[in-house]
């Protein structure tokens, strides 16, 4: 099971959607912005450690961001000298209009399967989303996580 959740994965990931005027968005990009969205008020250094990526990186992709107008950087109330990420609803909708880009062609497939199939993932859709929840909990260090999360 772990290998075709694999190759689901990748070939969910690979189809990486191209938005007209836009253009590509690096997976990068992709998934910063997603965690903005996720998680607004971020440092660079919460999304890198989130992530799992080098902060430099993420400054980069963060200044990408900023120029296509997805994101903002504001100073932190509480302290001038920290910098936060914000999601701008430009970046809040191309984030929709990319995740309906991904979501299309799995639903197409979806409706293309034999009705028992489809009932069956559909029926593990809980099960599928703990498991989601798990990965990140081992990934964020969190083994002692209790297993109904």
């Amino acid at each position: 099971m772990a290998d075709v959740l694999r190759e689901l994965g990748w070939t969910v990931h690979r189809r990486s959607p191209e938005r007209a005027g836009v253009g590509p968005v690096p997976t990068t990009e992709l998934a910063l912005l997603k965690q903005v969205i996720d998680v607004p008020g971020s440092t660079v250094g919460e999304l890198a450690q989130a992530l799992g990526l080098r902060q430099p990186n993420v400054s980069a992709a963060i200044r990408v961001l900023v120029g296509r107008g997805f994101v903002v950087k504001e100073s932190s109330p509480e302290d001038r000298r920290v910098t936060l990420v914000l999601p701008t609803a430009v970046g809040r909708a191309e984030h929709e209009a990319i995740a309906e880009s991904w979501a299309a062609p799995i639903r197409e497939a979806l409706d293309g399967l034999a009705p028992e199939h489809r009932a069956a993932i559909e029926q593990a859709t809980e099960a599928l989303a703990a498991l989601h929840g798990r990965l990140h909990a081992l990934e964020a260090g969190g083994a002692e996580i209790d297993a109904s999360v």
